[in-house]
């Protein structure tokens, strides 16, 4: 069947924007420089004007900058800051499990450092910051930092995501009052989802000409959600499976799920600033951001490669040789080879059926209280700064599965794309006969960071080819750490699938409930018999005492554990030039910053059964160069090179000492264990970029861009030979094993159609695309020749806006191409790809991907402006249905299908 697509939007997009500057009859002169980056100083009104500023930010920026700026105060088109960055040139997201937008990639990698007013920000013991935790009408801008520079705080390869708040010097004198609201509903929650914001501000003069300001702005938003799930089982042979099904590829097992629940998120920040005069500023800035969360995944399973036979296989004509071992599972060249076909459907009889609840609880509190002085008095400028940041987070997460034999079940391995199954008369729908299945699995864990912080920055102004100088130190001191249980539990009572659901009588009578909600690709969503999570979040102990364990939280597991102390000396210097060039001006800045990074970590390893402590340190130093030249060849065209050097640092749960291994009693079975790596080393990048940008009319413009980048000492977990105490052992942690390049282009725009008559010349349109082009250059890599996992080689966003006589609108179409999201290791798949005429689990052999195919999203808003207090918007959001769909490389055998909400909404903003 023919499917939509939109893909040729970008193309048409970018072609309007190519012909735009020829709409132009007059130019622009360009702003000095002195009056660059003057966005923190004016409140800006529409989506245009902030258009408008973001561009100007671009433009003005001396690295390769790409600036997010609101519509107005409190006003964002998108729900989150993840949501609005994935509308950034060059950045990629996915679709968490509670329908979000989460985990924003720079040109393809992960490893980025945010920081809010400059101040670094991470969530628990991570190195980065869950953006989804900030409400996108909390911040003013954003700014998204492509290529290095020596004054951003360093430890991120891919590059710096800072975050601006509101401050209460951008408002006019006296007071202002903003309330801002939204709700949505959704296909699949249909209970409303709910945020309420309010913003006050009050500016007033003091004696001898000075001013102060104080500003709060509170949010609390109260989300629900429902992402239903289906998915197939690794692949296996049926030859080695239950009778009937020879040489046809078939699931392992079949099922899904349903990830429900609900959570909120507080969020508050303050700012007081006091200018005594025009030379001196004191300010205070505090920021609260809260996530409280309480939801389950449902889960509907059947172990079909357990039942008593297969009837009605059909193959499919994709076929291909491998080496199967006794299992059915991709074996060795040393085991059998097989003739497979890839199935397309079959009737299994007899299958153990389960369900499962996993009741969790999730919170997280990220605060962080500074201070500081900013003095500005004739060529010197200087801002110095303290800060305490917090993080903390806890997580809770209890299992009960249940099972009983079901007649049969029908499947489709591909139903156009994704996994479909059937359970005839819909058993599981019914209470009767299910039976305690595998343990009461309790997975218990929390981690606590804090980081305290000095910064200096100046700017010294000059006169001749450096105009002026950037310079400054940070020295940072963060404490961490991390504690989770040995997850598990007590085996269900009397065995698996032993006791009867029904004659648990210390269980009451709800404790099985009809699953809240369904899936569609399963029993035709009809709804299933599962235990009910509320009674497993608060009545825990009682499931404990049935389950022949002990009251309380299983304790904490040595092994596990960790403390770490990182200590961070930084001091940067950054000349700015300019010049003139065969008569053009030629400006840009070049620099260098100095790192020194000094750690203890302590954890503790099993050997022999016995828990060891181990205690590491380590110290790095790293000079981080940087240089950048815009050329203006013609008035509004600039020619931009940067070139940079940037770093990462590795994970604490990487760095973590642990070493677990037992001494093998048995000299015919090879020692193993595994472990982290105190001594990872930094992860290093060198990048460089290269643009050219035109500018026209207000705040259109056109770019075309290349980068290239290198990746050194990237983190993989491998398994090496260590000889201990005159043993070898393959013993497996986290290593520096990975070298790997990007490349790229970024074509990006926008035009304010302002020649058109009458309400037209209110239109606009804005596309970028990107193609990233990455590969691991390390053949001890797992991912040796192949790309970065989750990195789209094309990306693209493309739309429409409009803003006139109140009226304003956004319809954007988010797109990227199929990725790879994850590894399997050894699969019964086609050995087609990785060059092999009979597929086998060897060494040096590729794994198998988790591919996923390329997906977009439409979003829309319109809205009205009736005044200037009132704006009413209605939103919708993913309006085109968009499913995630995943397959064991080959699309013939498909992984899951994840249902991504469709949203509609409605939000306002009030100003007084």
């Amino acid at each position: 069947m023919k499917r939509f697509t939109l893909s040729p939007i970008p193309a048409a997009a970018m072609l309007t924007l190519a012909l735009a500057g020829h709409q132009v009859m007059a130019q622009e002169t360009p702003k000095p420089a002195a009056e660059a980056n003057k966005l923190d100083q004016v409140v800006i009104l529409g989506q245009r004007a902030s258009r408008n500023a973001a561009v100007q930010a671009k433009r003005d920026a001396d690295q390769v900058v790409e600036s997010i700026v609101a519509d107005d105060i409190g006003k964002f088109p998108d729900n989150t800051v993840a949501e609005a960055l994935q509308r950034v040139p060059g950045i990629q997201t996915v679709v968490n499990f509670n329908n979000e937008i989460v985990n924003p990639l720079i040109r393809g990698i992960g490893d980025i450092v945010t920081t809010v007013d400059g101040r670094e920000m991470f969530t628990g013991v991570g190195r980065g910051f869950a953006f989804q935790d900030l409400p996108a009408e909390a911040i003013s801008r954003a700014d998204v930092y492509k290529s290095a520079g020596a004054n951003l705080v360093e430890g991120g390869v891919a590059g710096a995501i800072d975050l601006k708040l509101r401050k209460p010097m951008e408002f006019r004198k006296g007071l202002t009052l903003v309330v801002n609201g939204r709700a949505n509903a959704g296909q699949f929650e249909t209970k409303p989802s709910t945020k309420l914001g309010v913003l006050g501000s009050y500016r007033t003069a003091t004696g001898d000409g000075g001013e102060i300001g104080a500003l709060v702005d509170i949010s609390y938003a109260d989300h629900k959600f429902n992402r239903p799930i289906s998915f197939n089982c690794d692949p296996r042979s049926g030859t080695n499976g239950p009778a009937g099904a020879p040489g046809v590829v078939l699931p392992t097992c079949v099922g899904g799920l349903t990830d429900t629940g609900n959570y909120q998120r507080p969020q508050v920040n303050a700012a007081v600033q006091w200018r005594p005069n025009k030379e001196n500023e004191f300010y205070a800035d505090a920021l609260y951001a809260g996530y409280r969360a309480k939801f389950a995944t449902f889960f509907i399973f059947s172990d079909i490669f357990a039942a008593q036979n297969i009837t009605n296989p059909k193959a499919s004509t994709d076929c291909f040789d491998a080496h199967v071992n006794g299992a059915g599972f991709l074996g060795n060249s040393s085991q059998g080879v097989q003739h497979l076909c890839n199935g397309v459907s079959a009737t299994f009889n007899n299958v153990p059926g389960l369900t499962s609840t996993q009741a969790k609880v999730g919170m997280t509190d990220q605060a962080v209280l500074a201070g500081g002085w900013k003095y500005n008095a004739g060529p010197l400028s200087t801002t110095l700064d303290v800060s305490h940041m917090r993080s903390n987070n806890r997580n809770r997460n209890i299992i009960v599965d249940i099972g009983k034999q079901i007649g049969a079940v029908d499947i489709m391995v591909n139903d156009d794309g994704h996994g479909t199954t059937n359970m005839p008369g819909n058993p599981l729908g019914s209470a009767t006969d299910f039976r305690f299945a595998n343990s009461l699995f309790q997975d218990i864990s929390k981690a606590n960071s804090r980081q305290d912080a000095v910064a200096f920055s100046g700017n010294y102004e000059l006169s001749g080819f450096i105009t002026s100088v950037d310079f400054g130190a940070r020295a940072t001191d963060r404490k961490s750490e991390w504690r989770a249980n040995q997850a598990g539990g007590p085996n269900a009572p009397g065995g698996n699938r032993v006791t009867l659901v029904s004659s648990a009588t210390v269980l009451p009578a709800d404790f099985l409930i009809s699953s809240p909600n369904c899936i569609p690709q399963i029993n035709g969503c009809q709804h299933w018999m599962t235990p009910n999570p509320d009674y497993l979040r608060d009545n825990t102990d009682t499931l404990r005492k049935f389950y022949g364990s002990v009251a309380g939280d299983p304790a904490y597991a040595p092994v596990n554990n960790y403390d770490s102390s990182e200590k961070v000396y930084a001091a940067y210097i950054q000349p700015h030039y300019e010049t003139s060039l065969a008569g053009m001006r030629l400006d840009g800045v070049f620099g260098g910053r100095l790192v020194r990074s000094e750690r203890t970590i302590s954890g503790a390893g099993m050997i022999n059964g016995v828990v060891t402590p181990q205690t590491a340190t380590s110290t790095t130093t790293h000079f981080l160069p940087n240089a950048s030249a815009k050329l203006e060849v013609a008035p509004n065209l600039l020619v931009r090179a940067t070139a940079g050097v940037t770093m990462a640092r590795p994970a604490l749960g990487d760095l973590n000492p642990t070493l677990n291994y037992t001494v093998p009693s048995n000299l015919n079975i090879r020692p193993s264990g595994s472990g982290g790596n105190a001594e990872l080393k930094d992860q290093m990048s060198t990048a460089y970029d290269l643009s050219i940008e035109r500018y026209f009319g207000k705040g259109s413009y056109l770019q075309a861009a290349v980068y290239y980048r290198t990746l050194k000492d990237r983190v993989a977990r491998a398994s090496y030979p260590e000889t201990i105490g005159g043993i070898e052992y393959d013993i497996t942690r986290p290593r520096n094993v990975g070298k790997a390049t990007l490349s790229g282009l970024e074509l990006s725009g926008q035009y304010f159609l302002d020649f058109l008559p009458g309400a037209a010349s209110g239109l606009g349109v804005f596309a970028n695309y990107t193609m990233a082009d990455s590969e691991v250059k390390t053949p001890t890599d797992p991912l040796f020749g192949k790309p970065l996992l989750g990195v789209s080689k094309h990306s693209y966003n493309a739309g429409l806006m409009y803003e006139k006589y109140g009226f304003t609108s956004r319809l954007t179409y988010t797109w990227r191409s199929k990725f790879n999201e994850g590894q399997f290791g050894c699969e019964l798949v086609s050995p087609a790809e990785n060059g092999m005429a009979v597929g086998a689990c060897d060494t040096g052999v590729a794994p198998t991907y988790n591919r996923v195919k390329a997906y977009g999203r439409l979003d829309l808003s319109l809205g009205y402006q009736f005044n200037e207090q009132l704006s009413v918007n209605l939103n919708a959001n993913n309006l085109t249905g968009a499913k995630y769909h995943s397959y064991f490389q080959s699309e013939s055998f498909p992984h899951d299908i994840r249902s991504d909400d469709r949203f509609y909404g409605v939000s306002f903003n009030f100003k007084l």
